[in-house]
């Protein structure tokens, strides 16, 4: 893969190409991504989503959006360091083509904050509800009208391809959805591949999938364009990762193993002084004792540890990315950089206290337990509304009160996958507070 390549200012429905040497630097294209992701409608929704707590009623946890906030800071950091060495090390790439290192940061931090988008309400437990529906609940029904590989998306619905759908959906007359450059749309896939076939070998790029079967054409132009290696057999869509996912997953690696511990903690369900124990231990080489001791409060000394360990994690992560450089350029690259990196013990030891503490909590699973119940209700109402739509059944009132939700993007003849697709990407898009509501309309509470 070539960086000149990867870099691709193109936007969808733009066919001259666009060179970085012509950008106004005010108003710089990977920055215009940025600008849309925040400004869009999807971006606002992860205020109500959950990040660890479902309904949360404190002010200090975090949502979908303030993760993604700060995931986007994070990988403009590790953007613009490794930007800065790339350029040292491929000088032409500013001479010539002229490209700064902000530019790599402007791309990170805009596939960053957009890396969230996808997802259902409820947490990671909001895909594994979706999936479950499909895989063992009522949804089941729908298996032998679709292929292999749609009925896969739908058991196996994964937010990162629900987050490239939204990101890139012609919807309501707007061609290419939030119409952002293919570099910025490369860094956001993850996983390039579709849903089958599953965990095709060890590589992180592997480990679950990007696209949906209904968005393959678009995903693939946008593969093509930046150079990305194609990977398995002709038949399937797999292709290698762009090099700049490898730091926004980096980005969300670090902020998810800091933040969601540092929640633990605020929420009571790690005691503070284990943990401040525990970030000692990762960044006990970089710490001011004078400094650290002065502070007189737990929440100041555990904001200073957290800062250090950002800071930290940054640092070993940009390393790990350029030092590996070459091998991600070929594709050959298998890990995640975090998995990597010298803190890689510490780092576990910090999860697993979180899983135990945190993940599964009372609260936490209670929550879930709830979220589950609510989405395979709003699933059903929907799935059956438009089955008696498309179908030859008799289209019930209560099915077109029903559609009401979707008055506006109803298509005549669309297939089953389609509606189907639709009905969960309809329920992504909710918030955890909206999910609910309409849940208790369905069940008749009108409170």
């Amino acid at each position: 893969m070539q960086w000149e390549q990867l870099l691709s200012l193109r936007k969808q429905g733009v066919t001259n190409k666009r060179l970085r040497i012509e950008e106004d630097d005010t108003r710089l294209g990977f920055e215009v991504d940025y600008d849309r992701i925040i400004f869009s409608s999807a971006f606002r929704s992860l205020q109500d989503k959950t990040q660890v707590i479902p309904f949360s009623k404190t002010s200090f946890v975090h949502t979908r959006l303030t993760h993604s906030l700060e995931v986007s800071v994070v990988g403009r950091s590790l953007g613009r360091v490794a930007g800065k060495a790339i350029l040292e090390k491929h000088p032409s790439l500013k001479a010539v083509h002229g490209y700064h290192f902000n530019d790599f940061g402007a791309i990170v931090a805009a596939a960053a904050l957009a890396h969230d988008i996808g997802n259902p309400p409820f947490g990671h437990s909001g895909e594994k509800a979706i999936g479950d529906y499909f895989s063992n609940g009522n949804g089941t029904r729908f298996k032998n009208a679709l292929s292999k590989k749609e009925y896969q998306d739908l058991i196996d619905f994964e937010g990162n391809a629900n987050g490239f759908k939204i990101l890139t959906e012609t919807k309501n007359g707007v061609d290419g959805g939030l119409r952002l450059t293919y570099a910025t749309l490369g860094a956001f896939m993850k996983y390039p591949k579709e849903s089958l076939p599953k965990k095709p070998t060890n590589q992180i790029a592997d480990k679950k999938y990007g696209v949906f079967q209904g968005d393959k054409k678009f995903f693939e132009e946008v593969a093509q364009e930046l150079g990305l290696l194609k990977r398995g057999t002709h038949e399937d869509v797999s292709y290698s990762r762009h090099p700049l996912a490898f730091l926004v997953e980096a980005a969300d690696d670090i902020c998810y193993t800091i933040i969601d511990f540092e929640d633990g903690i605020n929420l009571g369900l790690i005691n503070e002084e284990v943990a401040l124990e525990y970030l000692i231990t990762l960044v006990k080489d970089k710490i001011n004792t004078e400094k650290y001791n002065g502070l007189t409060q737990a929440s100041d000394r555990l904001a200073y540890l957290r800062s250090l360990a950002i800071n930290t994690l940054i640092q070993e992560a940009t390393k790990q990315f350029l030092e590996n450089e070459e091998a991600i350029l070929k594709g050959e690259f298998s890990q995640s950089l975090m998995d990597k990196c010298a803190f890689k013990a510490q780092i576990d030891d910090i999860i697993k206290i979180s899983i135990e503490k945190v993940y599964q909590s009372n609260e936490v699973i209670e929550k879930e337990i709830a979220g589950y119940h609510m989405i395979a209700t709003l699933l059903d109402a929907f799935t059956t509304a438009f089955e008696n739509l498309y179908s030859d059944r008799k289209e019930r009132h209560y099915d077109r009160l029903i559609l009401h939700h979707f008055k506006h993007n109803i298509v005549e003849d669309s297939s089953v996958y389609q509606y189907l697709m639709q009905c969960c990407n309809f329920v992504s898009r909710l918030t955890d507070g909206n999910a609910l509501k309409i849940f208790q309309k369905l069940i008749g509470n009108l409170e």
